[in-house]
């Protein structure tokens, strides 16, 4: 029986923002503001450096330039400004999912959550406003990195500190901050992308920096009512106690099968990240974005994917419930083996709108990029988030945490590879460049259903496989059979 301390009595009591404890809603209003800044500028970001930053005439005015480049070109030869711009895109876009293993580890080691998130909130406002500048560019995305590194993680957990053990309202709860982040998804690259495309770049980059200072600002007149910090000692003590329970054999096994799937997973995801790298890029030239005579930014193509990753999600998680009520629910690595198939017809779609216009001068309609963030959104709504419940349930005991870090290095590795494949796009037809991710996203599909043939049994929850192990000792002739 689990023994309530006075804070979890407390936090159960607390109902003062829509039944939940008052500092989830300012922990989401917070969050809001975190996402508005980091999309916003994402949004722009791969359209500057094509368009504006990297081209011959501008590319010198950016401090440590000359040296970046000269690294990115040994390893993968000679790039053009669209090509640079791609990867070092990728490469922001990759890190942005590996500092955050070493913001928690900094938080949990020496600064706590609070003092981490007020400082990777600070670091990101000035990140944003360093956008500014030609010179700081690369010392502005290091200042973003580091900024999302300490943010990102902690307040996610500050979320989870909320409630104490048992209570039900966790799962609610971050529903509600997701939700504070698909308004941000939405709304910032209406924003940030129409002053930066018609008004001018650092417009953008500064409604961005504006934003986060607003979420900065939230977070400390919200200070008292966030879950008091576990003190020093105690940390030590419950880490001490977890090395003390070795790992068992299966778990042994799990955690290697668990590594082993990141490369799959980093296929799974290429058609979806390329959304924001080279898919602009691709539109910018080839989609009739013209809307009674206004030419429409081409960042609401962000908006747009984010409106149908949030009505895919609801639909995907209707289907589910629905699906369970009437039959068995397949397990994640099924889910996300079709999720992949599905996917993998976003690209394949644009592979017949690239088609249509091959050795023309005519652009496709907008309907086309309906259709590819369907289809794309429709499967990576049983990728990533299928992915995570996979990774937390199956992984050892000991490791928890340090594992659902592991699993976003797959969106590390994923967006880095985009980076490099959106050089392609200036090499091949677009049929062939958006064949290519269909091919590469429909064989991690192939690959996650291989693994579930072979491997399956050693992923299964615990109660399931002793139903299958029981089952089988049940009826050996069967089973030789």
């Amino acid at each position: 029986m689990t023994t309530l301390t006075h804070d979890d009595v407390r936090a159960r009591s607390d109902r003062a923002f829509l039944g939940h404890p008052a500092g989830l809603g300012w922990l989401a209003f917070c969050e809001l503001w975190e996402r508005f800044s980091y999309y916003g500028m994402q949004a722009l970001l791969v359209i500057y450096l094509s368009n504006y930053l990297f081209l011959p005439e501008n590319i010198g005015n950016v401090a440590g330039m000359d040296a970046l480049r000269a690294q990115i070109e040994s390893v993968i030869g000679p790039r053009s400004p669209q090509q640079l711009a791609s990867v070092v895109f990728g490469l922001y876009a990759g890190l942005v999912y590996l500092t955050p293993l070493f913001g928690g580890l900094l938080a949990d080691r020496w600064l706590g959550r609070t003092k981490a998130v007020v400082i990777g909130a600070s670091l990101m406002a000035l990140g944003h406003f360093l956008m500014a500048f030609e010179t700081s560019f690369l010392a502005a995305l290091a200042c973003l990195l580091l900024g999302v590194g300490c943010l990102k993680g902690n307040i996610a957990a500050q979320v989870g500190a909320l409630y104490g053990p048992g209570d039900k309202r966790s799962a609610s709860a971050f529903q509600i901050f997701m939700l504070a982040i698909q308004i941000a998804v939405i709304a910032a690259p209406i924003v940030c992308g129409t002053l930066g495309e018609k008004v001018g770049w650092h417009w953008g980059f500064g409604a961005a920096g504006v934003g986060m200072v607003i979420g900065l600002i939230v977070y400390l007149a919200g200070r008292r009512y966030l879950p008091p910090e576990l003190p020093r000692h105690e940390k030590a003590a419950a880490a001490a106690e977890a090395k003390k329970t070795p790992m068992s054999r299966q778990e042994k096994s799990r955690l290697v099968l668990l590594l082993a799937m990141i490369p799959v997973l980093m296929l799974s995801i290429v058609g979806n990240q390329q959304y924001s790298n080279a898919f602009p890029l691709w539109s910018q030239q080839h989609m009739d974005l013209l809307l009674f005579g206004w030419q429409v930014p081409v960042t609401w193509l962000q908006a747009v994917d984010a409106l149908t990753s949030t009505g895919t999600m609801l639909a995907s998680l209707a289907f589910w419930r629905w699906w369970a009520s009437r039959r068995r629910e397949p397990d994640e690595l099924t889910k996300m083996a079709y999720g992949s198939l599905i996917a993998a017809c976003g690209p394949a779609l644009l592979v017949l709108a690239a088609a249509s216009i091959a050795g023309t001068d005519q652009k496709v309609s907008f309907i086309w990029t309906i259709g590819y963030t369907l289809l794309n959104n429709l499967g990576f709504a049983n990728i990533l988030p299928v992915g995570l419940a996979l990774y937390a349930r199956a992984a050892p005991r000991q490791l928890a945490g340090l594992m659902i870090g592991v699993y976003y290095l797959h969106l590390f590795l994923g967006n880095s590879f985009v980076g490099w494949l959106a050089g392609l796009l200036e090499e091949m037809p677009g049929t062939q460049f958006w064949g290519l991710h269909a091919l590469l996203v429909a064989s991690a599909g192939v690959l996650l259903l291989t693994i579930k043939f072979i491997f399956g049994r050693m992923l299964l929850p615990d109660d399931d496989d002793d139903a299958a192990t029981q089952k089988a000792g049940a009826q050996p002739a069967a089973a030789a059979a």
